[in-house]
């Protein structure tokens, strides 16, 4: 038995139609074009007959419509990110579209790539959690009439459509969990410089040492990215340089770093140090001590992002709101020791 796809043609002769009448008929435009009830049925008739499915590239071709949505993150790896990759296709699917995912592996450049490729594809919209670093190519696809919306490391402009969490909350609550506990000395575990998460976290722990009447000390800050490798080496530099009595890692990859240096340092948590970590993970709970944390919602933050894109996509304009930003949770563990003041 032959098992050659049946074409629109085979199915408007079967039908003794016109090809253009058959992918009227079999797209729903009988009434729009005024094709009788009787011959959109003979089509149907004749499509189901001869198992005829319908091209998903002509089909793009024509309507300009290709179901498909890019979604770019910096680290598929990550934990944060892949369950934000996961809840946006998830969403995707349920109305319909396709995903197609790039890492960018915290590379602006790849981040540029990815985009171009992408946009080669003819995305209908995009879900992007930038690098962080440089935001002229996402402008310019928003320019180019592409539904746009930032995840996490949105940029400090405002104008686009940026789902975030409260950063500079999350990061005063760990900070005055620290100061409550006797905690003078704090080392920061920073990720990326220049991020829109990472400037706000700042922002949160300065002004509740202010608050507490602690001055500020830039050179307790270390950190180049958000990764457990930048969170091992800052938290050595750190532990060499100081008599810091906690340690407050932006991420929870730099976390994993700074319990690596901590440990080779010959070290305990909290006995001999402290640690708070920005993100839940896992592991946070079911390590030797379980990790106090500032827990991002990233199922609310992936859901809240995914439909801001669909309903663009559906109204073809862009929320009033710009800025969404979704609270962090607290939980505290067994990371953090009382000193004497």
């Amino acid at each position: 038995m032959s098992t050659t796809p049946s074409t629109l043609q085979q199915v408007a002769d079967a039908a003794g139609v016109s090809v253009s009448t058959a992918s009227r008929a079999l797209a729903g435009k009988a009434r729009e074009y005024r094709i009788s009830s009787r011959t959109e049925e003979a089509v149907q008739q004749a499509a189901q007959k001869l198992k005829f499915r319908p091209s998903r590239t002509a089909q793009a071709l024509r309507s300009q419509k290709t179901g498909l949505l890019g979604v770019v993150v910096p680290d598929v790896a990550n934990p944060f990110f892949a369950a934000i990759a996961r809840e946006v296709t998830r969403a995707a699917e349920e109305n319909g579209y396709a995903v197609l995912l790039a890492d960018t592996g915290e590379q602006t450049a790849t981040e540029q790539r990815a985009v171009e490729q992408f946009l080669s594809r003819q995305v209908e919209g995009l879900v992007v959690c930038p690098v962080g670093q440089e935001s002229r190519h996402l402008q310019r696809a928003e320019a180019a009439g592409i539904p746009l919306v930032h995840v996490d490391r949105g940029f400090p402009d405002g104008s686009a459509v940026t789902v975030t969490s409260e950063h500079t909350r999350g990061a005063a609550q760990l900070t005055r969990l620290l100061i409550d506990a006797g905690h003078r000395h704090i080392g920061i575990v920073q990720g990326e410089p220049g991020t829109l998460p990472n400037e706000e976290r700042i922002e949160g722990v300065r002004a509740e040492l202010k608050r507490a009447g602690i001055d500020w000390n830039p050179r307790q800050v270390e950190g180049t990215h958000f990764s457990d490798e930048s969170g091992y080496q800052a938290a050595g530099t750190l532990l060499r340089a100081g008599q810091l009595t906690a340690l407050f890692a932006f991420s929870n990859q730099i976390a994993l770093g700074c319990l690596r240096a901590i440990r080779e340092a010959g070290r305990t948590v909290p006995r001999d140090l402290s640690l708070v970590t920005f993100d839940d993970h896992p592991f946070a709970e079911y390590v030797a001590t379980p990790l106090t944390v500032a827990s991002q919602n990233v199922t609310e933050i992936g859901r809240t992002a995914a439909r801001l894109l669909i309903d663009q996509l559906a109204s073809g304009k862009k929320p009033r709101k710009r800025v969404h930003r979704i609270p962090v949770q607290i939980h505290q563990r067994g990371s953090i020791a009382s000193i004497e003041s």
